[in-house]
This record gives structure tokens, sequence and C-alpha cells, in this order.
């Protein structure tokens, strides 16, 4: 292996933001988490690379359908290709070693096979490198924040105590170290069972909000426990790449939003990411008072809040001010269950519906959406915010008709 060398916190020429996906511990989907977040910043057309930089126990050439043990081409100035696939440019030490061959090696080896992955691989001009990050705090973390420019890190978690306390060390590892904390992921939240419809929260839910509340960091948003992202990834082709309109494709792509917001210094764009808990009021987003007439975008809301436990109130940018009884909200949902996609006709009975049904849980979808969990069970609808004027202005309409 040829000598290589990062030198202390430099950029890499030619890379934008170097972007560290970590976590405290194992067993929290965090490569998963990374992969497709690179292709979601991918998609939405930014030229990104991944590192995969767990060189004793790789796992992105599986989740990326890449063939351990086929070592990448050199280029004329001895540096490796990054493999190309999905619209990425990759590297990892899977790529070198065939898939049951252990990597064998004490600390300064790690080290080096690290500086090679960035600085030895001709990269070309990127706007992000994504490198996901070993579990732990140890000898890659440490050689990464200290050897080159982070712009800042991702912290993964699921949503229960013990992933949380343990996420909190990562966390704090990072800011003893001067590595920004760009936010936290929520990986493996409700589960949605694709038969019925039903959502449960395996693993408690919120936490990542609640984390990113008490420390001061941003939440990037919530990921779903998702038995598609678990298969996609087993076959080679991630969610994002096979499945981008899903309910977990639009939210890594809501993810990656919020990440470039914080990246360029923008916060997040609109109403910030939020996970509402809608009976404790746990986690509601913003309310701003906006007068009418001032001509903002009239599909973009300025806040949302509980005018009261049946009524969901939203504030529009143009001034505009609706209020929407819960249950009109749940028979009005626009998901596969309840309404026939070809033609449009309405599947849901709503005899069925619970008089009393009400929100359990609100969540952002980038800046376009909404996803709610009800208490009947029911959530895998997505709420356009175009939707949910039009179905306010109808209902607005309606009673007006009636009165």
């Amino acid at each position: 292996m040829p000598h290589t060398h990062v030198p202390r916190n430099e950029p890499l020429p030619g890379i934008g933001h170097i972007i560290a996906v970590a976590s405290g511990k194992g067993g929290v989907g965090k490569s998963t988490v990374a992969v497709n977040l690179a292709l979601a910043l991918a998609r939405s057309g930014r030229r990104v690379g991944l590192v995969d930089t767990d060189v004793l126990g790789p796992s992105i050439p599986g989740m990326l359908g890449l063939s351990f043990g086929e070592p990448p081409q050199a280029s004329p100035e001895g540096k490796l290709l990054p493999t190309e696939v999905h619209g990425l440019k990759a590297v990892s030490m899977g790529l070198l070693r065939s898939d049951d061959e252990p990597a064998i090696m004490r600390g300064p080896m790690v080290t080096k096979y690290l500086q090679m992955f960035l600085a030895q691989v001709a990269w070309g001009e990127l706007d992000h490198l994504v490198l996901d990050l070993p579990p732990g705090t140890g000898d890659t973390q440490l050689t990464l924040a200290q050897s080159v420019q982070l712009t800042g890190a991702v912290i993964v978690t699921t949503p229960q105590d013990v992933s949380l306390k343990i996420a909190r060390r990562g966390l704090r590892m990072f800011e003893k170290v001067s590595v920004p904390i760009l936010g936290i992921v929520e990986n493996m939240g409700t589960f949605t069972c694709p038969h019925c419809g039903t959502s449960t929260d395996i693993f408690s839910h919120g936490g990542g909000s609640r984390m990113s509340r008490e420390l001061g960091v941003p939440f990037l948003g919530s990921l779903p426990l998702d038995p598609a992202v678990v298969d996609s990834g087993d076959s080679g082709m991630p969610i994002v790449a096979a499945a981008p309109e899903s309910v977990s494709g639009l939210a890594y792509r809501a993810i990656a939003e919020a990440l470039e917001a914080q990246i360029d210094g923008r916060g997040a764009v609109g109403l910030r990411p939020f996970q509402w808990q809608w009976d404790s009021g746990e986690g509601a987003p913003d309310w701003v008072e906006v007068d009418p007439g001032v001509g903002g975008a009239r599909e973009a809301p300025a806040g949302m809040r509980a005018r009261d436990a049946r009524t969901l109130t939203i504030g529009w940018s143009d001034g505009r001010v609706d209020d929407i009884d819960v249950r009109d909200l749940r028979l009005a949902c626009p998901c596969a269950y309840c309404v026939e996609e070809m033609s449009g006709a309405a599947l849901l009975d709503p005899a069925s519906v619970p008089a009393d049904v009400a929100p359990r849980r609100i969540t952002s979808v980038g800046t376009y959406a909404v996803i709610i969990d009800w208490s009947d069970g029911h959530g895998t609808g997505i709420y356009t915010f175009t939707y949910l004027r039009k179905l306010a202005e109808h209902l607005a309409s309606s009673v007006s008709e009636e009165v």
C-alpha cells in the first residue's frame, strides 16, 4: 500500500463538504442511513462521493450491489478510481477483500487505509463527500476529526432510551474535537404494516426530536421502520434508488433537504422539521402570525397548532388561517388504502372511522408535506401542503354553502 498523508484539518481539493454520518453504537441502521442519504443528495443534483470508513467491517458494497474483492482501477497518477454506482462515487475496504476475508490489523494500519481512501482517491469535483463511520468514539473518529476539515457530523439514533444515551456520547465526542453537529436523524421509528396500514411504535417514538431540543442541535427528521428498506439494501438497490416516491424514500429526501439547509447556513427551510405529539403538544411546530394580504406563498404554511383537541389550525404564508376538523382530515387521507390510485374513487368507508379519531403524531416531510399517525392505527398517508390547502378551502366552502 502506498504511503499516504492527509494534512491536518485541511480541506480535500475539489470537495465542497465532508459529512460524517456517525452513531455511538451499532445496530441503529447508520450505514443504511449514510447510503440512502448520499443517494438522496445525489438525486437532488449534487455530485456525491461515499466512503465506507469501517475498515474492519465494511458493509457498503453489499448495500450498493457491488462485488467484494474487486479492487478499483488506478488513474495514471496512481490514485484509486472510485467505483460509480447509482449516481455515486464510492470507496470501501470491501472492494479490496473478499466478503468473508477478515481485515486483521492494528490501529496504525486502519489509519493508513483511512488516509488512502481520502487522499489517494481520484474523487474529482464533488459537492459532498459522505463518510460512513463505524460505531463508537475510537481511532477512526479521531483520525478523521483531526485529519480533514469536516463540515460536520450527522448523528443517527433509534428512539429508545439506551440508544439515545449512547448517541449522546458520540455527539459529545464530536463537540470536544470542534466538529459541528449538523443534526440528529431518528431511525427505525413507526412501523406501518404493509398489508393493513396499521402503525406501531416498536422502538418507542420521538426520542430523536427530544434529544435535539435538549442538546440544542437540529433535528433533521425521522425515518420509519420499513421492511422495504431492509430488502432493498440486501438486494443492492437502496430504497432511495428503488422506490424514491415511497414513504421512506420521501423521508430521506426530506432529511437531505434539511441537511443541505444546515450546511448552507439557512437552517430549515419554511417550518423547521418537527415530530409533534398531538395530545401532549411535545415537539409542536412553530406558529408565526402573518398579516393577511402579504403575498407569501399560498401553499406554504407559516405555522401549525392545535386550536383544541379536535382541530388542526394551519396559518399560511399569504396570511390565510384555516381550521380543519381532525376527523375530516382522517377521512380525506390520500393514501392507496383510502383512495383508488387510478380512478381517485374513495375506498375508505366513513363508518369505519371512529368519531373520536385523532392524530397521535404529525411529522414533517421536508418543506412540502406531513405524515399523520392516527389513533385508529392508520399512518400511511402523506398530506402535501398543496393538498392540505385545497382540502381546507374545500371544507370552508362547504361550510359556507350550508350556512
